[in-house]
């Protein structure tokens, strides 16, 4: 079960990759266009959907390899017992929160569909097909929360191997 997360977890880190490098492209060509004189229709529309899927899918990727931005300086204060209510506190809390995203983002996905919805620019595009990555990238983002709610309640640690290679640089 470990790879199979492990793996769904890099996949949506290497899709988060694939849309930053579409980004670029969008905003070279964009540029280019410039350049020699002509508009490239929607780039700018198509920048946009490469950055928000390049955003959600890299959120659950990030949280595993320890890149979110915690604030431990408050839960360093308590004793241990209490210390781990509040961790565990904060990743139901957290858990709740991303089912909470991961289910409005599939609506919104499906609401987009049956009314078929298109963007109000040149490019006329069904709004759900860059939904689509804002809706996994939240999907696998509760994947991940609820993978380390329950390493949290079973006491273990999810240990990556580029978490111990940046420990062992520090």
């Amino acid at each position: 079960m470990r790879k199979s997360l492990e793996a769904l977890y890099d996949a949506a880190g290497y899709l988060a990759a694939f849309f930053m490098v579409g980004l670029l492209a969008m905003v070279l060509a964009s540029v280019a266009g410039r350049l020699a004189g002509f508009q490239l229709r929607g780039s700018d529309a198509y920048a946009g959907y490469c950055m928000a899927a390049a955003s959600f899918l890299a959120l659950a990727h990030t949280l595993k390899r320890g890149e979110h931005i915690r604030v431990t300086l408050f839960l360093e204060r308590f004793e241990r017992r209490f210390k781990r209510a509040l961790d565990l506190w904060s990743h139901l809390a957290g858990t709740f929160f991303c089912a909470v995203l991961a289910y409005y983002s599939a609506r919104l996905v499906w609401q987009s569909l049956v009314f078929n919805d298109i963007s109000q620019g040149n490019d006329a595009t069904p709004l759900w097909i860059p939904q689509i990555a804002m809706a996994a990238g939240s999907l696998v983002l509760f994947v991940a929360m609820v993978d380390d709610l329950m390493l949290l309640i079973r006491r273990r640690s999810y240990r990556t191997k580029a978490v111990d290679e940046l420990k062992a640089v520090e």
